[in-house]
């Protein structure tokens, strides 16, 4: 996946700053916050362990999990036309609204990685 970096099985999100000409990274799914700069990959591979090291014995010394928990449910917004189409097309397909949104979103985002 474009612009991801995994360090120790984390997932930091990476961009380039052009304010500092710098590239940014930042952890994500994490109860906090860790990120990280460098003007080059290895930089970016050297200082993101740096930043992850630290969260991760902050994690430790408070007792806290690392990992963000997420719960599977979440709201989402759609135009009533929208709406109406995706229950017309459930019921077509003999499925749930929510088996069409997991299948559409799977393919998208699970398969696009």
């Amino acid at each position: 996946m474009k612009n991801v970096m995994k360090i120790d099985g984390y997932d930091a999100v990476i961009n380039y700053d052009p304010e500092i000409e710098m590239f940014r990274g930042e952890f994500i799914n994490l109860n906090g916050g860790a990120d990280f700069y460098a003007s080059d990959i290895t930089g970016l591979h050297k200082e993101g362990q740096l930043s992850l090291n630290m969260f991760l014995e902050m994690c430790s010394e408070d007792g806290v999990s690392p990992r963000k928990n997420y719960s599977g449910k979440f709201n989402v917004r759609i135009s009533p036309e929208l709406h109406e189409n995706l229950v017309l097309k459930a019921s077509a397909t003999g499925k749930s609204i929510n088996q069409l949104v997991v299948e559409s979103i799977s393919s998208t985002v699970v398969n696009g990685l």
